[in-house]
């Protein structure tokens, strides 16, 4: 003989099903906990209309259902937080090039490196601030020379590039695995300004352009 069960006591035990589950249930997988002749239907029916207007609300998602933050107090659950960017290795190697070279010019990274240099390894370094356009090469066609920022020196804690980590540091980090061009030396603190074969940029100088992209970079054999 099928008991009749308080409307309110279905109500509770549907509420103390979805409290629990780990994931939204569906009215079989309710039947299945629930004693024989519960009235689901009328269980959720008065569940949603106990809850509406509250801090959360019994909701149908994919024809299972769930408690879930009200819509309109969502904006309580969200938090904005800054994700450093992590470099690639590409990135890595043509930063430490310029932060030991600098200053130097596409061409002579390239050459380091021994693969051309993509759009968008520079353009990231750039675009994060850790190295700046500082000049113009005085040679045929005036190359662009990069170098490392004051945003470079706080990121990695360096009081100044003299403060930079040796050459075989560098290398047991993995991040100078290729053959170094003669006289490749930290550089003076004083590196920054402009040297003797170098221009400073005019003020309507824009980032060079490169042709290709930075995540089809291939790596070096």
């Amino acid at each position: 003989m099928t008991v009749e069960l308080e409307p309110l006591f279905v109500e509770r035990c549907i509420e103390a099903l979805l409290f629990a589950a780990a994931e939204p249930l569906s009215d079989v997988d309710l039947a299945k906990r629930l004693p024989e002749g519960a009235d689901i239907a009328a269980g959720i029916a008065g569940l949603r209309a106990r809850y509406e207007g509250r801090g959360i609300e019994l909701v149908e998602v994919a024809g299972r259902w769930r408690f879930q933050t009200a819509t309109d107090l969502a904006f309580l659950m969200t938090e904005e937080r800054e994700e450093p960017r992590r470099l690639s290795k590409a990135a890595q190697e043509t930063l430490a090039i310029v932060a030991y070279h600098q200053p130097v010019t596409r061409a002579e990274i390239e050459a380091v490196r021994g693969v051309q240099a993509s759009r968008g390894t520079l353009d990231v370094l750039l675009e994060l601030g850790l190295i700046r356009m500082r000049g113009r090469r005085r040679t045929p066609g005036r190359p662009v020379t990069f170098g490392t920022t004051d945003a470079f020196l706080e990121h990695y804690g360096l009081a100044s590039l003299a403060d930079l980590p040796g050459i075989a540091e560098m290398k047991a980090a993995g991040l100078l695995e290729m053959n170094l061009p003669p006289g490749f030396n930290v550089p003076d603190p004083l590196g920054l300004r402009a040297g003797e074969d170098e221009d400073p940029l005019d003020l309507d100088d824009e980032a060079p352009e490169f042709a290709q992209d930075f995540l089809g970079e291939p790596e070096k054999a």
